[in-house]
C-alpha cells in the first residue's frame, strides 16, 4: 500500500458519509473487536474497590446504571483477567454468568425491554494486570511502589467491568481503599477521605461524562502541590495541581512551573477549561510514554525536565483535556481528532513560549512525514497504525492547512466552536468538517471536504501550506 499518489479503495466521500450516518450503531468497533455494545448505554458507574498492594489483590463491586437501547436477553460487559462470581440485575441474582476472554456475559431472569432503565451489580476479584496486545501493555500496572492505570484504548476492563468504547460516556463515583500511607489519585473531585486502622479510603466523583478508557487509578506516596489557580467568569477557579512523590517536590515545582500558563493559553485558544481541576501526576518510576486521563496527565519522573521534549509532552497531554477527553472521537478511526489536535497544541505552545513558530514546527513535521512511507490514511489508519506518529504529525499539518486557509480569527473560532458544541460528548471527522464549513463561510473558495480530503484519506502527502 506504499507509494505517492496511492488512493483509498473506499473513497473519501464514502468515509465521511459512513461517519455521519453510523452514530452509536457503529459498535462493535472494528478497531477494538469484542469491546463495546450499542445495545445499552451505561449512565453511571459506582465503583467500590479494595486493593492490597503487597499481594496485588483487588476486590471490587461495580454498580452500573444503564438504559436498554434494544430488547436485552443478555448484557455483555468487558472484563479482563478478573473473576466475577456474583452478578445481580435490578437486585436479583443473574440467571447465568459466563466469562470468556475479555467478555463477561450476564443473562437476567427475564429479558430487559427496550427503553427500560436497569442496574447491573458485579462483584469481582483477582490479581489485576495489563493486557499485552498490538498496542503493547495497557491497563492496570504495578509500579515499584504503587499502581497506575493506562487505559487507552482497551485497558479499562483490567480493573472494572464496563461498556468499553469511547462513545459510551458516563458519570462515575470511584471509592478506593488501600494501604495506609498511600494516596489514591483518580478522576474528578475528591469528595471523601478516611482512615481506619491500616487502611485508607479515597472517594472521587466525576460529574462530566467520561469514556471508560479515560478512567484511571493511581496509588503511590504522593503529595499534592498547588501550581496555581485560574479564575473563570461563571464557575469556580480552575485549580492546577501536581501529585508527586515527596522526594521530587522541589524538582517538580521548578520543572512544572509553566503548567498554569499552558492552561491559560489553551483556555484562550480552545475555550474554557472543561473540568473543575487539572492535575499532573508524576510517578517515582520512569515511564516509556506519558498518559492522559480525564482531568489528569500521568508523567514519569523522566518526563519532567525543562527540555523542549518534556515541555511539548506536557502541552500535548494537557491539550487532550479539550480534544480527546471533553470531546471524544465517536469511533477509534477518528483518532486524529485527538492526536492531531494535541500535536498542533504543542506547536502553539512552542510559539507562545519562544521555542519556535508554528510555521517552523510545521515545516519540520512536513519534512519528517515526507521522508517516511506513504502507506497510511490518517482519517482511518486501522488499528495497527492508530497510534502511529504520522497520525499525530500529519493530523497537526491538516489543522495547519485549515488555519492557513481560514486565517487565525476563523480558525480559532472553529476550535472553540468544536470544543463547545461537542463538549462532554462524542464527535466524528464529519462533525468537524461540517462545522468548519459553517465557520469558514465567506472565506475565499474554502471547502473543508476539498481541503482535508488529501490530508486524511489519500496516501500522497499534500504540499506544505504556506
Amino acid at each position: 500500500m506504499e507509494g505517492a499518489g496511492g488512493t483509498d479503495p473506499l473513497s473519501p466521500a464514502k468515509h465521511i458519509r459512513a461517519t455521519r450516518t453510523s452514530g452509536n450503531g457503529a459498535l462493535p468497533d472494528p478497531y477494538t473487536p469484542g469491546h463495546g455494545s450499542a445495545a445499552y448505554r451505561v449512565r453511571h458507574y459506582d465503583l467500590e474497590l479494595d486493593l492490597r498492594l503487597a499481594s496485588n489483590r483487588l476486590a471490587g463491586r461495580a454498580l452500573l446504571r444503564a438504559t436498554a437501547r434494544e430488547r436485552l436477553e443478555t448484557v455483555a460487559l468487558s472484563l479482563t483477567g478478573l473473576r466475577a462470581p456474583k452478578v445481580f440485575i435490578d437486585g436479583a441474582r443473574a440467571a447465568k454468568i459466563s466469562q470468556r476472554g475479555d467478555e463477561l456475559r450476564v443473562t437476567p431472569a427475564a429479558p430487559i425491554a427496550k427503553g427500560r432503565d436497569f442496574t447491573v451489580e458485579v462483584r469481582y476479584e483477582g490479581n489485576p494486570g495489563p493486557v499485552d496486545g498490538r498496542w503493547g501493555e495497557v491497563g492496570f500496572e504495578e509500579l515499584a511502589d504503587g499502581v497506575l492505570v493506562a487505559g487507552q484504548p482497551t485497558g479499562a476492563p483490567t480493573w472494572f467491568p464496563c461498556n468499553d468504547h469511547p462513545s459510551q460516556k458516563a458519570t462515575f463515583r470511584i471509592s478506593a481503599t488501600t494501604d495506609a500511607g498511600y494516596r489514591v489519585v483518580s478522576n474528578g473531585l475528591l469528595v471523601g477521605h478516611r482512615r481506619k486502622a491500616s487502611r485508607e479510603t479515597w472517594v472521587y466523583e466525576v460529574h462530566e461524562p467520561m469514556a471508560p478508557y479515560l478512567a484511571t487509578l493511581l496509588v503511590g506516596r504522593y503529595e499534592m502541590l498547588e501550581l496555581g489557580r485560574i479564575p473563570r467568569r461563571s464557575s469556580p477557579a480552575v485549580g492546577v495541581y501536581a501529585a508527586v512523590p515527596r522526594q521530587l517536590k522541589q524538582e517538580a515545582l521548578a520543572r512544572l512551573r509553566d503548567q498554569r500558563a499552558m492552561v491559560e493559553l489553551f483556555s484562550d485558544l480552545f475555550g474554557p477549561y472543561p473540568f473543575p481541576d487539572y492535575t499532573v501526576v508524576v510517578t517515582e518510576d520512569e515511564l516509556e510514554i506519558p498518559l492522559e486521563a480525564q482531568a489528569l496527565s500521568i508523567m514519569g519522573r523522566n518526563h519532567i525536565t525543562r527540555s523542549w521534549e518534556s515541555q511539548r509532552l506536557l502541552a500535548h497531554e494537557l491539550a487532550h483535556q479539550w480534544f480527546g477527553n471533553a470531546v471524544t472521537a465517536r469511533r477509534w478511526q477518528d483518532i486524529w481528532l485527538h492526536e492531531g489536535f494535541a500535536c498542533y497544541a504543542e506547536w502553539l505552545w512552542s510559539e507562545h513560549a519562544g521555542h519556535g513558530s508554528t510555521r517552523s514546527r510545521a515545516r519540520a513535521a512536513w519534512d519528517l512525514v515526507d521522508s517516511q512511507r506513504k502507506d497510511i490514511l490518517i482519517g482511518d489508519p486501522g488499528p495497527d497504525l492508530m497510534f502511529d506518529d504520522r497520525v499525530y504529525k500529519r493530523g497537526a499539518l491538516a489543522l495547519h492547512a485549515v488555519r492557513r486557509a481560514l486565517g487565525d480569527d476563523r480558525f480559532f473560532r472553529l476550535l472553540k466552536a468544536f470544543s463547545e458544541e461537542h463538549r462532554h460528548a462524542s464527535a466524528s471527522t464529519a462533525d468537524f468538517l461540517e462545522l468548519a464549513d459553517r465557520v469558514g463561510a465567506g472565506a475565499p473558495s474554502f471547502s473543508a471536504d476539498g481541503l482535508l480530503r488529501p490530508w486524511l484519506y489519500e496516501y500522497r502527502l499534500p504540499p506544505l501550506p504556506e
